[in-house]
């Protein structure tokens, strides 16, 4: 008897994984080629497969062509990562008339282009409130070969920032001020000065991004502008743009990251979009993460299975506490 009901147990426990796993099925998400995208992706993998039964192929690439199989062939299905500035134009129309939907507009809290400072300078300085109040002090920041001028370290020649950040520099008359526009030459010299900057503690002011490794493993602080944001026609049409005549002050353009689905998924996710829409990672998380991913030389796949093990205070907030239990069974 004992033995009829444990093998009875055992069949309804099968038909009922195998009836969720019939239900949600497989499923195409995009795992964006670079770290965070990398981690989300495979976070994603690891929580639908072994809370939902779902059956996930990442499919690998950047934001255009992952943009483009999306909108028009339906696949993949989901995209955790889309990066709106560099698809406006595109991406507008596809969400108004309904290919794609945006069923999380926040999935990373914390994440930007703009100017930093480090942390020490902003505690030693805390009159220094704006990337205005920093103007006004080029000494603080020598330039090496020319201490008599303020350093600023713009983006390498060639990047699309590059004219945002020479646009912003003549807007804001930083040259007449004392201050000197500085190529850093490449990725790998942009870091190279923030990192040489923080481990010296010396002042440093310049551009970046995040979520990124650097800016996490340095704590760097983003500046703000002191002045509002000037406009679409403004920046679309000149600060974006080589030599444009008259640049106006302005704050950078905010940075929207949704996660996106086919209107296909959209109608028949089901919880899965309910995941999707409450699974929101805080800027200080993503940051540690893209820090243990570079020093570490760690994959997504690893990445995750870290993610899950350090922050499951974070990731259970996002699933029902069955689903928690399934995915902490499965670590």
């Amino acid at each position: 008897m004992k033995k009829l009901l444990a093998t009875s147990a055992l069949l309804a426990a099968t038909f009922s994984a195998s009836a969720a796993f019939a239900e949600c099925g497989d499923i195409q998400m995009a795992e964006f080629n670079w770290a965070s995208g990398e981690l989300m992706a495979n976070v994603d993998k690891f929580i639908l497969e072994a809370g939902y039964g779902c059956n996930v192929e990442l499919i690998v690439g950047g934001t255009t062509a992952i943009f483009a199989g999306m909108n028009e062939k339906g696949q993949p299905q989901i995209a955790g990562e889309q990066w709106v500035n560099a698809l406006r134009e595109v991406l507008d129309p596809a969400l108004a008339e309904g290919r794609l939907h945006a069923v999380n507009k926040a999935p990373i809290l914390g994440l930007g282009e703009g100017w930093w400072i480090p942390p020490y300078t902003a505690k030693a300085h805390p009159e220094l409130k704006t990337a205005l109040d920093i103007i006004e002090h080029p000494e603080l920041f020598p330039d090496s070969e020319d201490p008599s001028k303020g350093a600023f370290i713009g983006c390498p020649a060639g990047w699309g920032c590059q004219h945002v950040n020479n646009s912003l520099f003549r807007a804001f008359d930083m040259e007449a001020k004392g201050w000197k526009l500085i190529d850093p030459g490449s990725a790998a010299g942009l870091d190279g000065s923030i990192a040489k900057a923080n481990e010296r503690g010396e002042n440093w002011f310049g551009y970046y991004w995040s979520p990124t490794s650097i800016i996490g493993k340095y704590n760097m602080q983003s500046v703000p502008f002191g002045v509002e944001y000037a406009g679409d026609e403004n920046w679309n049409s000149c600060i974006t743009v080589e030599d444009c005549p008259d640049p106006k002050q302005s704050a950078w353009v905010k940075s929207e990251v949704f996660t996106i689905v086919t209107d296909d998924f959209m109608k028949s996710g089901g919880e899965i979009n309910d995941y999707l829409a409450a699974r929101v990672f805080p800027g200080d998380v993503m940051g540690s993460m893209l820090v243990y991913m570079s020093d570490e030389q760690a994959a997504g796949e690893d990445a995750a299975i870290e993610f899950l093990m350090k922050y499951e205070d974070v990731w259970t907030t996002w699933v029902s506490e069955e689903v928690a239990a399934k995915v902490k069974g499965a670590l």
